[in-house]
């Protein structure tokens, strides 16, 4: 994305403004992990039970809260310690795409209260920048309480067979991030993003955005339902900071055994790519 994403970890922690980003990257360097599990789980007590055994080996543990059936205080207390107790982020990946009003009430508040727990969260910018800007505004209001420990993901790009996200959508996606920075940390796609190409837009240095990549997984191409796979050396590769691996991970025979497998490879990758730079 930038002339950073080359960096360290440690080095753009310290280079970084944005106070979220310097503890994800210091996370990601004190574990030598840049691994983000996808734990599409349907209750709190399978999901709590997997973010406590995957949680020593991963930067970040990914929800998709709206399919807990049992969600409720214990899911969201129980997320908080967890994250605290063994050092990750918390992402909720919620895909916010509606009018800015309407997303403003299912992040900050609703029956969901992401806000509360979730470090990251993600939207489309398909509904126009009015949804980027609605959730800037909730975040830089005088009345939120975690400014400095929330940012936002923009979904440039999806795995999905036959995604519409592509072209002038993800082009649209960074011309977005760039005007909202106060919140928007970085983007969910598939490869690096390309850096600014005129004097009229920010100079490529002058941001870092962070790039989460789903669809990993070490051996799978792909499933029934059009979803499509790359492996995290070739992901990381490709510009990826964080990977994210769902069932290649959960549905493993040892959870715990597999995700160590990624978080190697995954890190692997990570200092080829730092040190082909150097």
């Amino acid at each position: 994305m930038s002339s950073k994403s080359s960096w360290t970890y440690g080095k753009r922690a310290e280079a970084s403004t944005n106070p979220l980003l310097r503890k994800l990257f210091a996370i990601a360097e004190s574990k030598k992990s840049n691994v983000t599990v996808s734990a599409d789980l349907t209750s709190t007590d399978a999901l709590l039970a997997l973010a406590d055994s995957l949680g020593p080996y991963i930067a970040v543990f990914k929800t998709h809260i709206d399919i807990v059936a049992d969600f409720g205080e214990k899911t969201v207390t129980g997320l908080k310690n967890l994250a605290e107790k063994h050092n990750f982020l918390l992402f909720e990946d919620r895909k916010l795409v509606d009018i800015g009003n309407t997303v403003q009430m299912q992040y900050h508040g609703g029956a969901l209260r992401i806000s509360e727990w979730a470090h990251l969260v993600n939207a489309s910018v398909l509904a126009g920048e009015g949804i980027v800007q609605a959730l800037t505004q909730t975040y830089t209001s005088e009345t939120f309480p975690h400014q400095g420990n929330r940012g936002l993901l923009i979904l440039a790009e999806m795995t999905t067979k036959g995604s519409l996200a592509t072209g002038n959508y993800t082009k649209l996606s960074v011309d977005v991030a760039r005007k909202n920075q106060a919140f928007v940390v970085g983007f969910v796609a598939n490869q690096a993003l390309s850096p600014p190409t005129s004097a009229t837009e920010l100079a490529a240095d002058a941001e870092d955005f962070v790039i989460f990549t789903t669809g990993i997984n070490r051996k799978s191409a792909g499933d029934s339902l059009g979803q499509q796979y790359q492996t995290p050396t070739a992901a990381v590769s490709g510009g990826s900071d964080f990977i994210i691996a769902g069932r290649g991970i959960y549905a493993a025979e040892d959870p715990v055994e597999m995700v160590k497998l990624y978080q190697k490879e995954g890190w692997e990758a990570y200092l080829e790519r730092a040190k082909a730079q150097q």
